[in-house]
This record gives C-alpha cells, sequence and structure tokens, in this order.
C-alpha cells in the first residue's frame, strides 16, 4: 500500500463528514470521458475501453486529467460498474456506439450456480493497482472517489445481456421468479462488498454506489429489490463516507432519511430545495442537468449559480444530474467548475 499523503484538498470529505467548508465542493460523473482530447489521446493507445480498465497505467493516467486540467475537487477511478459481472464469470463486450453487450446472460439458478465466488469476484487486481498508482502520483492534491454498481443496476445488465427501455427480461425475472433474482442479488452484493473493500484498503477516500436503473421500479419493489442490497454494502463500509446515487427514484428518496450514507445524489428532474427538508441531516450531490452544459460558458456560469442557490449551504457537493455527455464543449465544463471553485459562503 501506498503512504499516505496528507490532504490539501480535503473539501469534499469535510462536507460529507458534517465540517465547516468555505464552499462547495465540485467533481461531475464521467469527468474522466471524451470530451477531453487528452483522454482520447490515451483510448487511442490503449486500443479499447477495455484495455484502458484493465491496464493500472491507462487507467490511472486518465483519472488524474480531470484533475490536472479541470481543477476539480476529487478523482474518481477510471473503470466501469460492469467489472463485477466479468470477475463473477460473465463477460461483457463495449462495441464503440452501441453500449455494453454481454453473450451470455443469466436466465435460470443453473446459469447462477456456473457464477464464481464473491471471493474471485472482488480479485480485480487492476483496478487496486490503478487505484495505488493515482494515489500516489496525487500526492494528497484531492481526494480520491472510489464506486461500483448497485447490485440491481447489475442484475439488470446481467439478466438483460445489455442496455433497454423497458428491461423487460430482468423484471420478468424479479416478478416471476423473485427467490431467483434475490439469489442473484445476494451473491452481486457481496461481490460488490468485497471489491470496494479492496478499494477502501488500496487507497479510496469516499466510495458512490450507481443505482444507474433505480428509474425502473416502484417504491415497494425499490425497496425490496434494491434498498436492501445498498444498505448492505454501506453498512459493510462503516469508516469511509459513502454517496448513493439513486437515479430517478425520487419516490424513494425518503427513504435514506436513515440510511447508512452520508450524502445521495439527485438527477436534474429532482427539486433540491424540498429533498433537503425530507433529508435534512444529508448531504446532497448534483444536479444541473448534463445537456445544460452545451450551454455557451456564460450561460452555464450563470445556471451553476442558481442551481447551488438551491441546495443548502456547507451540505452540498456540486456535480450534474448524471455523466457529462462525450460531446459536450470543454469550456462549458471548465465553466462549470471555475464558478464552483470561485465562489464562496458569506460568512
Amino acid at each position: 500500500m501506498n503512504a499516505a499523503y496528507p490532504l490539501k484538498n480535503d473539501l469534499i470529505l469535510r462536507t460529507l463528514n458534517g465540517g465547516k467548508v468555505e464552499r462547495p465542493p465540485v467533481w461531475l460523473m464521467r469527468q474522466a470521458g471524451r470530451f477531453l482530447t487528452e483522454y482520447k489521446e490515451v483510448r487511442a493507445r490503449a486500443g479499447s475501453f477495455q484495455n484502458m480498465i484493465a491496464y493500472p497505467e491507462f487507467a490511472a493516467e486518465v483519472t488524474l486529467q480531470p484533475v490536472d486540467i479541470l481543477q476539480v475537487d476529487a478523482a474518481i477511478i477510471f473503470s466501469d460498474i460492469l467489472v463485477i459481472p466479468e470477475a463473477m464469470g460473465l463477460p461483457y463486450e463495449m462495441n464503440p456506439g452501441e453500449g455494453p453487450f454481454f453473450p451470455n446472460t443469466i436466465r435460470s439458478v443453473s446459469d447462477i450456480d456456473k457464477l464464481r465466488p464473491a471471493e474471485d469476484a472482488a480479485n480485480l487486481e487492476h483496478t487496486y493497482e490503478a487505484i495505488r498508482m493515482v494515489k500516489q502520483e496525487l500526492y494528497g492534491r484531492v481526494p480520491l472517489i472510489g464506486f461500483a454498481g448497485a447490485p440491481w443496476t447489475i442484475f439488470c445488465y446481467m439478466t438483460e445481456g445489455g442496455g433497454s427501455k423497458s428491461f423487460s427480461k430482468a423484471k420478468s425475472i424479479m416478478y416471476r421468479e423473485p427467490a431467483m433474482a434475490h439469489r442473484l442479488l445476494d451473491l452481486i452484493t457481496d461481490a460488490t462488498i468485497f471489491y470496494l473493500q479492496n478499494q477502501v484498503a488500496a487507497g479510496a477516500d469516499l466510495i458512490q454506489i450507481f443505482d444507474s436503473w433505480a428509474e425502473l421500479l416502484d417504491g415497494p419493489t425499490y425497496r425490496a429489490f434494491s434498498l436492501p442490497y445498498i444498505r448492505r454494502i454501506c453498512e459493510a463500509l462503516p469508516h469511509v463516507p459513502r454517496i448513493v446515487f439513486p437515479k430517478g427514484a425520487f419516490f424513494a428518496l425518503p427513504d435514506f432519511q436513515h440510511f447508512p450514507c452520508e450524502g445521495v445524489g439527485l438527477d436534474w428532474h429532482t427539486n433540491p430545495s424540498e429533498i433537503a427538508d425530507l433529508l435534512p441531516e444529508k448531504v446532497l450531490q448534483g444536479n444541473l442537468d448534463p445537456s445544460a452544459l452545451y450551454a455557451h460558458p456564460d450561460q452555464v456560469r450563470q445556471m451553476t449559480q442558481n442551481m447551488m442557490r438551491s441546495f443548502p449551504q456547507g451540505k452540498h457537493i456540486v456535480n450534474l444530474g448524471h455523466g457529462l455527455h462525450p460531446d459536450t464543449p470543454r469550456e462549458s465544463v471548465l465553466a462549470f467548475v471555475e464558478t464552483v471553485r470561485s465562489s464562496s459562503f458569506v460568512s
């Protein structure tokens, strides 16, 4: 393990831990991505998206780029939520412009029986090595975020075989064979716990859980098939701040009031002031529409300021309501970050 360096910028950690802060911290989901020319150059050298994940030197390089170029307040390790099913024995392909595709999917209990156990699934040494490399190169400049997909979201990909508008195969299993669904969710949860614990051991300072397909469920099904598994993960990581991003699950946000996490991510459909009243003890993250960054930088600055005013002072991590689009203008991303960095709370 790398030696621990004193953090020069601990703004996001102080925010999540309820400390006094001079301004809100800022980072962006997919901040290491195709909108950066530097990222595209690394991808060309690596040969593929999956090679960038598999080789720590590539993952580390693109993880550090937004810290150097954008001056964000946190790095997030470059990886993909689908490394978990791959490590469990369900490999995927990433075809340009088409998204992920699983040649084999989970259709039966016998398919589940063929999956590797959690201890093997957590053996993602390339990610842990990338974390160690990034921590060394950061030299305490900013914290490093580790992450994983929520079990329900991973379940969707493992049963559907790729992206979908309805995820009808996944939801069919959930409704018709709930015992099978829970068994698979249990295995995914075990693997995710091992994976995140190893990320923290390698040097991740905080973690985020992405429930990208939370919006597919309603309140009762979300409380049955997603929340309990996210809770298990959060309870297994008590020594680092935890952010949960349940995209589209506005109906479930009240359930996070007494949840074992410090932060809750909001998508751009959600009214921050209303959620602040529902979750007074939580730090809220978000939530500008990613498409707003297509606007002129001057407009981006104004929209960013308006957004920040809608969140409670000292309990907000500035971010987007989802990931950056690949064709987002670089100057608008810089305007977004600079607006936050130049802000200050009135004492």
